[in-house]
């Protein structure tokens, strides 16, 4: 058995948490931090919704953790009594003969993941609403679907404080000084924070927070997300009539309209690089109107809509868009995990459970997830 530690946990996203929530199951004391909230405005763990799907092409490995992190999100609406998810299917489009929508058809019918391949006159049949032009045959994915991202963190945060597992703090720490024979944290207004082990699970702060160890390894980008109105009296873009969808030949991905929320449509194509603590939150009037365009097209019934809501997110990239989870180079009790990459919330449970086990000394570090393989240069192939 692994003596217990005490371990402090930067960051309360999706990462955070669920790394703070196994750490304590794990028997640890654990402290979570962060400066500005769970999930708040500036994190990547912001926003109402993100897409849970097994479908990966190639990538069984992220098929697998987004199937066993689902068993949690379900466990985790059951312990906060929240309605935190919505099964509506996930939908995968391309041009014809697509390898990405054909490999993922592959490794889900492999790892035993229910899955459809819909020819056009099927997919037009089941899903009216979308025009198939430019299109190929799709895939579906009927037990996928949409997590209500915000609500889902703070959740968590909440199960874990109810039952006085974890204990939360909003504080700042200062960059840390890499040069130092030990790893030392220090909150702004200069209270130490002492622990057997931490974990920074920071997101795009991560490159201020360890500029030496992780630096440009990790780019934090602009993305807009957009929400537009469907038609007055018009459910077939809600979510009881749409499931989730991502157009690969488009790099275009959107969920269907959830609480009243608007017909969800995101640019999964890397914005510019931002600073998460001083971007202003204001969308970008030209991605509005080619979103607008783009929509026009692809669903012919949501041409004109309105802009009823938008965000501007981040994403937090590594070069390949696989994830970072590895030691520090120079301190063995610290652990660096991040590098969500637009694609990572739906995988928090299966992250945090692997990081409790690594910080635990159970498991070694994954080639794939290691500091040495990422780079200053994009190159991304995980989607």
């Amino acid at each position: 058995m692994v003596p217990a530690m005490t371990v402090v946990v930067v960051g309360a996203g999706v990462f955070g948490a669920w790394t703070a929530k196994f750490l304590a199951d794990a028997g640890h004391r654990v402290t979570l931090i962060d400066a500005y909230g769970p999930a708040n405005g500036r994190a990547s763990s912001a926003d109402f919704s993100r897409v849970i799907r097994a479908g990966y092409g190639r990538d069984a490995v992220y098929s697998r953790w987004a199937t066993e992190s689902l068993q949690d999100w379900l466990w985790l609406c059951e312990e906060s009594g929240q309605a935190l998810l919505a099964r509506t299917g996930a939908l995968f489009l391309g041009e014809p003969a697509n390898t990405y929508v054909a490999d993922t058809h592959a490794t889900l019918t492999t790892l035993g993941i229910p899955v459809e391949r819909l020819e056009l006159d099927a997919l037009l049949k089941r899903f009216p609403q979308i025009s198939t032009d430019g299109l190929g045959a799709a895939v579906f994915e009927p037990g996928a679907g949409v997590v209500r991202a915000r609500a889902a963190v703070h959740a968590l945060v909440g199960v874990m404080a109810r039952d006085s597992r974890v204990a939360y703090a909003q504080a700042s720490i200062m960059p840390t000084e890499e040069g130092a024979p030990a790893c030392r944290v220090m909150t702004r207004d200069g209270q130490p924070l002492d622990a057997d082990a931490y974990v920074f699970a920071c997101g795009p702060w991560l490159p201020k927070v360890l500029p030496v160890a992780v630096g440009a390894r990790i780019r934090p980008t602009r993305q807009e997300v957009l929400y537009f109105g469907p038609p007055q009296g018009d459910a077939r873009y809600s979510a009881a009539q749409m499931p989730v969808w991502i157009d690969f030949a488009s790099g275009v991905y959107g969920i269907p309209d959830l609480d009243a929320l608007g017909f969800k449509v995101g640019i999964d194509r890397h914005g510019p690089v931002i600073d998460p603590d001083m971007l202003d939150r204001v969308v970008d009037p030209v991605i509005v109107e080619d979103t607008r365009a783009w929509l026009a097209q692809r669903f012919p019934g949501m041409k004109g809509a309105p802009l009823v809501d938008a965000r501007v997110c981040q994403y937090e990239n590594t070069s390949s868009g696989d994830f970072i989870i590895d030691r520090h180079p120079h301190w063995p009790n610290c652990w660096i995990v991040g590098g969500g990459s637009g694609h990572g919330f739906k995988h928090g449970p299966a992250v945090g459970r692997h990081v409790a086990a690594l910080v635990g000394g159970l498991v070694g570090v994954e080639e794939r997830f290691a500091l040495a393989t990422k780079s200053a240069i994009a190159a991304r192939t995980v989607y």
